[in-house]
């Protein structure tokens, strides 16, 4: 297990990391999300060692995690760290980078555990291609096959899927999340994508200016979130005075309702005028002002900018 109690870290004055404390189970998948600068990497990078630590301490099991003053290189065996920047080195091939760390004593289990991975992320047919020739999301998916060929105990994903294309995308995170889930690796994933939140986490942390605000699974957080800033991070979220939806609660109560929540009826008390229309597929996300508040909510068909309707909740 993974345990960091009341940890702090500071960059230069302000306080990046402010006394945060959680712990992971062995094999569970835990997302990181928050605003930019909320310090979601930072975290990580805490996690793997490769800052010294202002306050608290960092536990895997029974092992310290110590920073760069107490190790010559940062860093745990049992590890493996993904950063944005990939760190592949160009001038090899793509089969040469993820077996970089592999044992050259058994060359057939070794070609073999790399065949596999790369057929894990879709890159097998680009095998024998030098790195510098791929594009960032090909390189990406290399970066992610090399952190799993050692299987860590512990694997820190930093926006691992921000280049990859969003055709494979969806298919591309099955594959990975099932085979860490199949091998009980550990994963703490930062992230800005609520696909990845509420599809493949088991536990969901939200940070702040630093801080963990908010631990719970992601349903529960999408379901019932206790600030518009943790629903904001789902998507769109309208505050709307409740008793604009519900004559028999107190005016002075707002709740927080996603555009699926919403939808036009015949008269409410919420009467929005059409502002922009956006098409999402299979609806239209529509803008909307009440009052000089935006307003968005769902509907199945475009509608005529200045058009009045009104809405209500979905039954």
């Amino acid at each position: 297990m993974l345990e960091l109690k009341n940890i702090s870290f500071t960059y230069l004055k302000d306080k990046v990391i402010n006394n945060v404390s959680f712990a992971i189970s062995k094999g569970k998948n835990v997302a990181i999300i928050g605003e930019s600068g909320c310090g979601k990497s930072t975290l990580l990078k805490l996690i793997y060692g490769l800052y010294d630590l202002d306050e608290g301490e960092i536990w895997h099991g029974d092992k310290p995690i110590r920073g760069p003053k107490y190790n010559l290189i940062p860093g745990e065996d049992y590890i493996k760290y993904l950063a944005q920047d990939f760190d592949l080195m160009p001038y090899i091939t793509v089969e040469e980078n993820v077996g970089k760390f592999l044992s050259n004593i058994y060359k057939d289990k070794k070609k073999a555990r790399v065949a596999s991975l790369l057929e894990l992320v879709e890159m097998s047919e680009f095998a024998k291609v030098k790195a510098k020739y791929l594009s960032g999301g090909q390189q990406q998916r290399v970066a992610l096959a090399r952190v799993l060929a050692l299987e860590p105990e512990l694997l820190l994903l930093d926006e691992p899927f921000s280049q990859i294309d969003s055709f494979r995308k969806k298919n591309l995170q099955r594959n990975v999340f099932n085979y860490l889930k199949e091998k009980q690796i550990s994963c703490i994933i930062a992230t800005h994508d609520s696909t990845e939140v509420l599809s493949f986490s088991d536990e969901t942390i939200v940070m702040r200016n630093g801080k963990v605000i908010a631990i719970d699974t992601p349903k529960t957080l999408y379901e019932k979130p206790s600030s518009a800033y943790i629903a904001s991070l789902f998507g769109e979220v309208n505050q709307i005075p409740i008793h604009l939806l519900n004559p028999s609660k107190e005016p002075q109560t707002e709740e927080l309702v996603y555009p699926h929540q919403l939808q036009i009826v015949e008269i409410s008390k919420l009467e929005v005028v059409i502002k922009q229309s956006y098409f999402k597929g299979n609806h239209y996300l529509i803008e909307s002002t009440f009052k000089n508040n935006t307003v968005f909510f769902n509907n199945p068909f475009d509608l005529e900018l200045g058009t009045i309707v009104y809405l209500g909740l979905v039954v």
